[in-house]
């Protein structure tokens, strides 16, 4: 938990920083049968959403999941994994759903689909969208501070400054380590991506809970996952689970500068949505 107010004007300009962007936290969720009435009993309706898709279950759900929470009045921006869009026709027909329940954000992947339709990457389908006049106001991409398993670094700043012009905002992946992710953002700002960056940072999620996602996403699925994030998932089998407190701790200082573009945090909640809100809550409390 955060210490006591400090009274030093640059500690307190960064304090407030970071409890402007725990209040504004997105969250990310799961796709599965429960979710729609946990996030209801659990998360206040100004907590804007995105929720997830994996190859296994495709596009159907996280649509579906996104269009009924917005119809509840959350804001919730569905993963769009360009390799699992067909063609156009079912791009208009997504588009014509979120469109109809008022959503005005998405957030644009790749996604991990062997087989691709039209759309091989997210830069394809990020075009298509405005081809066809996509209504949403916030576009968000990925972001990947301590590289990606199988593509170049170079190939990844390439993509990320051919992505920028079509989006809004960007997201991290998961990174324990505060120094990589504050050098990464430094080093796109200095490459001329000029996007707010929200930070991916783990919510309270308690081992019991991971091993429950895990095994909900399928052995092949389960697999995929543990390997993307090897240097995450052991952190959450200490005793009690993990807390991301030393983690906010450490980027508090880079939300009060200028030269980073760290703006915000994407909290995974891997569903463990009552703990995770009770830890920002306390956060918020704290910081106030």
């Amino acid at each position: 938990m955060a210490n006591q107010q400090n009274s030093n004007p640059a500690a307190r300009s960064a304090r407030q920083a970071v409890a402007a962007a725990l209040r504004a936290a997105t969250y990310e969720i799961l796709p599965f049968a429960s979710t729609e009435e946990k996030v209801l009993d659990h998360v206040p309706t100004n907590v804007p959403l995105t929720v997830t898709t994996t190859e296994a279950k495709g596009l159907g759900p996280t649509v579906d999941l996104a269009v009924n929470l917005c119809e509840h009045g959350y804001r919730a921006a569905p993963h769009l994994a360009a390799r699992q869009v067909e063609d156009r026709a079912h791009l208009r027909d997504i588009v014509a759903r979120l469109r109809e329940a008022g959503t005005d954000s998405v957030f644009v992947i790749g996604g991990d689909a062997r087989e691709a339709g039209k759309y091989p990457d997210a830069l394809s389908l990020l075009e298509a969208l405005e081809e066809i006049g996509h209504p949403f106001s916030t576009v968000g991409i990925g972001g990947y501070p301590e590289g990606h398993g199988t593509i170049s670094d170079e190939l990844i700043e390439q993509a990320l400054k051919a992505k920028a012009p079509h989006a809004t905002q960007v997201i991290t992946q998961l990174c324990f380590d505060a120094n990589t992710t504050i050098r990464w953002a430094r080093k796109v700002h200095s490459d001329g991506v000029d996007l707010p960056i929200r930070v991916g940072i783990p919510g309270a999620v308690s081992r019991q809970k991971l091993i429950r996602i895990s095994a909900g996403l399928g052995l092949g699925q389960s697999a995929k996952f543990l390997k993307k994030q090897q240097n995450m998932f052991w952190r959450f089998f200490l005793p009690g689970g993990y807390s991301p407190d030393k983690l906010v701790e450490r980027l508090v200082p880079a939300f009060a500068q200028s030269d980073n573009n760290l703006q915000g945090f994407h909290v995974f909640t891997f569903n463990d949505l009552e703990s995770t809100e009770s830890w920002r809550q306390r956060w918020l409390a704290e910081l106030s």
